[in-house]
């Protein structure tokens, strides 16, 4: 077919060039332009003024004008001395047009068809439109589509210019009918089958996409059925033949392959041969085929990637291990051998950053393990994307290493961002019968003007409380990581007719704090506040135990020196989805000597991420808060004769309790009600009334008792991170089964498992082009009847990035 071709090329350009005596061009005449420059055409002429012109030039010419595939028609001639070009112009394209396509994104279509040279602008040539149609059509098969039609059509408009409209149907996907395995005796089609990507049509498969069939997931397929036989000894094993057949109406697949298992062999000995660069003992710990065992070609891929990763480490970056089975058949043993070539060691010469058009290069430099000038270490670069990850400035963090062009021991380290907003702007809106319409507003920035700090500043507002704080971060007031920190706040509330216990407070707080990292995962936390805080109650309204213990105190307005001390273990692989790694912290609060009431807080919470397989993530989290006062500490009110007695040990402050339940918290339960609830006022006995079991107060000013939280709380979260097809991207958005336990208790003593309250649901987790948005359908699976008024099944927060 190529002689063919090449006959009709030569043939039509001996035609094209008219038979004439050599001489001398005195000048070179273009006929027939309208949109190419003759400039440009003299570019790719390869003759010029007082050239010999031939026969032999003139084909050479009309070649390389040709070539241009700019021109449907070249033909030469002359005039006395004069060169005669005269050329008549391919056609331009003005207007390019998809249709139909659903399957492949038009972005994708459009930069596909762009490099064969089908785009608005380009010269058109009818070629290229058979050619795009052939590969749409492969695209289209290779996605399952048999089914599928192309058809461009081409409109010839003024000043020699086209307009080409592709109309696509892709029709449907073929589905599978039938997967058959010939030849396995040892397995099940079951066994082998049940991690195959492919399979017929079940009642999953709306969901899994598992019955539409692709040659990629076919070719996946075989190298899973593989690599199941590998790894349980069979090395001999082999797919003999493959067949795939399409019934008429092209909507439906039928796949045979035919095995041959082969026999189980034996490990007989390991060999590590070439140049091993670090002692042959050190290499053999990260050898995980061993004489004796049964053989294993994930353990003899696993092994060829440790010895490359630990030899990456120390520069080699390119080192190469080649694994070498040899097969004894009559004795079914494997002679394993490890070929090592180590290359060159290398060393970073510069490290490039791409992509961060907000992030000055200095803030991504600081998180950086890989150093400039130092030997390339495979695991600094991956500790360095995940420092890089950790910030939440980035939604896709990649780094690359070129050899530098003409050397053989110098890369070049590249890393490429992209960035997404570290900002917020985030707005909320919510009602409830009690408090009306609850409003909110903060505006936050963790990459302020690209320098790393981050600030923030927010209000709420509804009926019952108001408030208003600021931040501000610097992470490098130092060099060597030591970060500042500033809150101020002023909050107001009147708990009155609402859930919670009525009182109302009006708070000022001012603290500062320091980060202090310890090593690359760890890190401490010291911080110093000052709060005052004037809490009134009502009698008869308010729960008569808070009552008792501001009058046995003595204080309204309560005063507080705070100092803080936290530590965190953060080993997550990523900021806003981790799929591995978890988090540890441990953090004290301390109203210290001077302050109204002296007391200690103490938080502790351990999660990790558990990549399960599948794209399933498990996430396990636990926490504990404790609260209690410390030193000799009495009441002062001596007049008073309530339920506290001047001279006993103040309690732990009501206003510090905790709480549990919520969207964040034990879902199914609304914010902050769970834990020990008591009603407003006394009976005609002079004492507090009591709930009874549904949580009923009988002669008090609430139906309800109400929330006061407690000194101790705990919370227990298991959630199963699902990997949707339609959510690609898990940094975007993720959806999770869940189930929570917690609650919280007057102190540690009253702890009962027997209280514990438990939910189950699913969540959704979204960075919205709103903001971020939680969406929780929950059902309390664990609960009392006096929990029922405050159960809440479907729960929701969201914000607004700018």
């Amino acid at each position: 077919m190529k002689r063919i071709a090449a006959l009709i090329l030569l043939a039509s350009l001996s035609a094209n060039a008219l038979a004439f005596e050599p001489f001398v061009v005195s000048d070179i005449r273009i006929d027939g332009l309208s949109r190419i420059s003759a400039g440009t055409v003299y570019n790719y002429l390869p003759v010029n003024k007082g050239d010999q012109f031939t026969e032999d030039e003139a084909r050479r010419a009309i070649r390389a004008l040709y070539n241009t595939k700019f021109f449907s028609d070249v033909e030469i001639d002359r005039e006395g001395s004069i060169l005669v070009i005269k050329v008549v112009e391919r056609p331009s394209i003005a207007k390019l047009t998809l249709r139909g396509n659903k399957d492949i994104k038009e972005e994708d279509l459009r930069k596909g068809l762009k490099e064969i040279g089908l785009s608005e602008g380009e010269t058109f040539d009818r070629l290229s439109l058979d050619r795009v149609k052939q590969e749409l059509i492969t695209q289209y098969y290779n996605r399952g589509k048999y089914n599928v039609s192309i058809e461009p059509h081409v409109t010839r408009l003024d000043r020699n210019r086209v307009s080409i409209d592709i109309e696509i149907r892709e029709g449907k996907v073929a589905k599978l009918k039938e997967i058959n395995i010939v030849g396995n005796t040892v397995f099940s089609d079951k066994a082998i089958e049940d991690d195959f990507e492919s399979g017929t049509t079940n009642w999953l498969s709306w969901y899994s996409k598992n019955d539409q069939y692709s040659r990629e997931k076919l070719s996946g397929d075989l190298e899973k059925l593989q690599s199941y036989y590998m790894n349980r000894g069979y090395a001999d094993f082999g797919v003999d033949s493959t067949q795939v057949t399409i019934a008429p109406d092209k909507r439906e697949m039928y796949i045979a392959a035919s095995i041959k298992e082969g026999e189980v062999y034996t490990v007989s000995d390991v060999h590590l041969l070439g140049k091993l660069i670090l002692p042959e003992d050190t290499l053999r710990k990260l050898v995980f085929v061993k004489k004796g065992d049964t053989f294993n070609r994930a353990a003899v891929e696993a092994t060829s990637d440790s010895i490359k990763g630990i030899l990456a480490n120390i520069g080699f970056a390119y080192a190469k291990v080649t694994p070498v089975p040899k097969l004894d058949k009559d004795k079914r043993t494997v002679d394993m051998t490890f070929y090592i070539e180590p290359g060159q060691r290398v060393y970073v010469r510069r490290v490039v950053f791409q992509g961060n058009t907000r992030t000055e290069d200095d803030v991504m430099r600081r998180q950086l393990r890989q150093l400039e000038g130092s030997w390339y270490s495979q695991a600094a670069v991956d500790r360095s994307k995940i420092r890089l990850q950790q910030l939440g400035y980035f939604k896709k963090v990649d780094i690359d290493k070129q050899l530098v062009p003409g050397t053989e021991d110098q890369v070049d380290v590249t890393v490429k961002v992209e960035e997404q907003s570290a900002g917020s702007l985030q707005f909320g809106v919510g009602y409830s019968q009690y408090s009306g319409i609850i409003l909110s507003a903060s505006v936050s920035q963790n990459n302020f003007l690209g320098t790393g700090d981050s600030f923030s500043v927010g209000a709420e507002t509804s009926t019952y409380y108001k408030r208003v704080n600021a931040s501000y971060y610097n992470p490098y007031l130092t060099d060597n990581g030591i970060g500042i920190g500033y809150t101020l706040g002023y909050s107001k509330t009147d708990y009155g007719n609402t859930d919670f216990a009525n009182y109302a407070t009006s708070a000022k707080s001012f603290s500062t704090y320091l980060g202090i990292p310890i090593t690359e995962t760890d890190s401490l936390r010291v911080g110093l506040g000052l709060s005052s805080n004037k809490i009134n109650l009502y009698q008869g309204y308010t729960p008569q135990v808070l009552l008792d213990y501001q009058n046995a105190l003595g204080h309204k307005t309560i005063h507080e020196w705070t100092g803080t001390l936290g530590w965190n273990h953060d080993t997550r692989n990523g900021y806003w989805a981790p799929t591995r790694g978890g988090l540890l912290s441990a953090s004290t609060d301390v109203a210290l000597p001077g302050s109204t009431v002296q007391y200690f807080r103490l938080s502790t919470e351990a999660n990790h991420y558990w990549p399960i397989g599948g794209g399933f993530v498990l996430y396990t989290d636990a926490q504990a808060q404790y609260g209690k006062t410390y030193g000799n500490q009495t009441y002062e009110n001596t007049t008073y004769n309530g339920a506290y007695k001047a001279g006993d040990p103040v309690d732990y402050p009501f206003w510090q309790n905790f709480y549990a339940g919520g969207v964040r918290d034990v879902r199914g339960f609304q914010d902050n009600t769970l834990g020990p609830r008591v009603c407003s006022g006394v009976g005609a006995n002079g004492q507090s009334i009591q709930p009874d079991a549904k949580g009923n107060c009988n002669g008090s000013y609430y139906n309800y008792a109400q929330p006061i939280g407690g000194a101790f709380k705990v919370l227990g979260t298991t959630e199963l991170y699902l990997p949707l097809p339609f959510l690609k991207d898990i940094n975007t958005a993720r959806v999770s089964l869940f189930v929570d336990v917690g609650n919280a208790y007057k102190d540690y003593q009253s702890f009962k498992a027997s209280d514990l309250r438990a939910s189950a649901g699913i969540s959704l987790h979204w960075q919205a082009p709103i903001g971020p948005l939680i969406i929780n359908f929950a059902t309390p699976i664990r609960s009392k009847p006096a929990d029922r008024h405050y159960e809440e099944r479907i729960q929701f927060t969201f914000g607004s990035q700018f």
